[in-house]
């Protein structure tokens, strides 16, 4: 019982650490990056669907994204909900298929992407110190029920607070490499 109470709030952690990810790869950083449309949703025959089943997303160049749709009468559909996302790329259609131009970032932009960017980790963080905190909250139950000793709880305690300070030292890689692919030009 108390080791399910670990490998359960790992488990919770490492998804906070995905979803960091996710986050991350949709902060553009001046070259294409096809995780920028993860996000676009497009109607297809009444129904909203992720864009990266509508379609097949290349990099031809380094700062290009390209949209093959699998089905051509689906591109106005898809240069639209491109237009209407948060992305500021205007889509260049040419019949077949959509280019993306990814813009070279000026050093104002980067920084408020850097500063965007420790907004999304400070948020991953408290994520992660939550799921520490109830996971501490379980372990005193079972030693308040009489399940487990006191000198087991420090030890449990002891064990979700290095799971603790390993997902937010990864986190903190993560902003790292971020931060750096943000800053180089």
């Amino acid at each position: 019982m108390s080791q399910e109470i670990i490998t359960k709030a790992q488990e919770r952690m490492n998804n906070s650490l995905d979803n960091l990810q996710r986050e991350l790869g949709s902060i553009r950083a001046g070259r294409a990056n096809a995780s920028l449309l993860d996000r676009i949703q497009v109607e297809y025959y009444g129904a909203m669907t992720p864009l990266n089943q509508l379609a097949s997303i290349t990099i031809p160049e380094a700062r290009v994204l390209q949209v093959t749709p699998f089905d051509k009468t689906v591109l106005p559909e898809i240069e639209s909900s491109i237009n209407a996302s948060d992305l500021g790329i205007n889509p260049a259609n040419d019949g077949n298929v959509i280019r993306l131009v990814i813009p070279m970032l000026t050093e104002e932009r980067r920084k408020e992407l850097v500063k965007e960017m420790g907004k999304v980790i400070e948020s991953a963080k408290v994520a992660v110190r939550n799921i520490r905190r109830d996971a501490i909250d379980e372990v005193k139950k079972l030693e308040k029920s009489k399940e487990i000793t006191e000198d087991e709880r420090k030890d449990l305690e002891n064990q979700v607070q290095k799971a603790t300070d390993d997902a937010v030292k990864e986190a903190d890689n993560k902003a790292a490499e971020k931060e750096k692919e943000l800053m180089d030009v």
